[in-house]
């Protein structure tokens, strides 16, 4: 599932006229809306898969909602595209942080062997927060430098690829008491809407 795939089309685009561009006027760029994601249902207390799920969905959706509202790069200049670009991995590190988080905090799910699918989400969001930090260190450190901005920015744009790639409910769909739980937890519901 990729519930933000038009939002990164957006953003990769912006990245490549980033790249294409260093030096050249800023394009305008509405910037990405909310999806919705606060969610006011409450799951049953007698259903502790459905409550698991839903907590699990609302750690990712942390990292949705981040995405859906990152900052655009500025391709202008190579000092205003390395410092847009910083400040667009700066949001991704901080989604990832709150969504690994939320995602550790939960602990094992409440069926017995099934915690391989959450970890492997959280070692995913964990490589991902890595190659964003160190992208956003070499965006920094090009200050300036427009063909060492284009490259910088190529690792920026290949970490959002990453992230797009991903599917965020990995962690319930190999268990299938939690993928039927998933259908019963509102924050996933949620999370599956196509944006609006």
């Amino acid at each position: 599932m990729r519930p933000r795939s038009t939002v990164f089309a957006a953003l990769t685009t912006t990245i490549t006229i980033g790249l294409a561009g260093c030096g050249q006027q800023a394009a305008t760029q509405s910037p990405a809306r909310d999806q919705g994601l606060s969610v006011t249902t409450v799951v049953p207390q007698a259903d502790p898969a459905a409550r698991w799920a839903d907590a699990y969905c609302g750690a990712v959706s942390g990292l949705v909602r981040t995405l859906a509202a990152l900052p655009a790069v500025d391709p202008s200049t190579p000092q205003q595209a390395s410092r847009t670009a910083g400040d667009l991995l700066s949001s991704v590190v901080g989604g990832l942080d709150r969504s690994l988080a939320g995602l550790t905090a939960l602990g094992a799910p409440p069926v017995p062997a099934a915690d391989g699918g959450r970890e492997d989400v959280i070692g995913q969001f964990t490589e991902i927060r890595t190659q964003a930090e160190n992208a956003r260190r070499r965006v920094d450190a090009v200050h300036g430098d427009a063909s060492a901005t284009k490259e910088a920015l190529g690792e920026a744009r290949a970490t959002l690829d990453r992230i797009d790639a991903l599917d965020y409910l990995r962690g319930l769909k190999d268990v299938p008491a939690l993928e039927a739980a998933q259908e019963r937890a509102p924050s996933c519901r949620q999370l599956d809407q196509p944006p609006g």
